[in-house]
């Protein structure tokens, strides 16, 4: 490849360079929003896409891209604007974040509590043995119903917003297109000579 590097990066320096961009986050929110805004799908698909990323970033680690996908094909979702969305907006900065809030939102709605002194005892140890049936009511259950609410907040949110950016910067593509056309037929095609 014409700009590869001669010498790859290794494992740790990938890792440092996902959680930490080199250049800065800036840049690559203007990267994904590109990446993004020039998918040739239309605006509902690409948007519908974006949307059930950002929804299925709310839930669990490993499910959330088989929730972005059968989601996708609900909806009739693009699949690449969906991983898309659930890796800029699920990454590993924001997935603890995205979590507690689901876990918390569905504690409010269920109307739980925990005890003054902390979580439910033993929950290092359900965790570890991965007992299903003691981990439903405390930690599974709100995370589940705070995980769908936040996430249909936030992917219609982000629906308004990709579909309203794909409109934007179609019509602004469409006219810079029209006055090159036009420019071109002005000159009757022939070859501008640079200064």
């Amino acid at each position: 490849m014409l700009f590869r590097r001669r010498e790859p990066d290794g494992l740790l320096e990938r890792v440092r360079t996902y959680l930490w961009p080199r250049r800065s986050f800036s840049r690559s929110v203007q990267y994904f929003s590109k990446r993004i805004l020039r998918l040739k799908s239309t605006p509902h698909s690409v948007a519908a896409g974006v949307a059930a990323g950002v929804f299925a970033s709310f839930f669990p680690l490993g499910v959330h891209f088989v929730v972005a996908a059968v989601l996708c094909w609900v909806i009739a979702g693009n699949l690449v604007a969906a991983a898309l969305g659930a890796v800029f907006f699920g990454n590993p900065l924001t997935s603890p974040l995205l979590w507690g809030a689901s876990w918390e939102t569905g504690k409010l709605i269920l109307r739980q509590h925990l005890p003054r002194h902390g979580p439910p005892e033993h929950l290092g140890e359900m965790m570890h043995k991965l007992s299903f049936d003691k981990l439903w009511a405390p930690v599974l259950e709100p995370m589940l119903i705070g995980a769908v609410l936040l996430g249909l907040v936030f992917g219609l949110l982000f629906y308004g917003i990709t579909r309203w950016g794909m409109t934007v910067f179609r019509e602004k593509r469409r006219k810079r297109m029209a006055e090159r056309a036009e420019k071109k037929a002005r000159q009757g095609g022939r070859e501008v000579p640079a200064e």
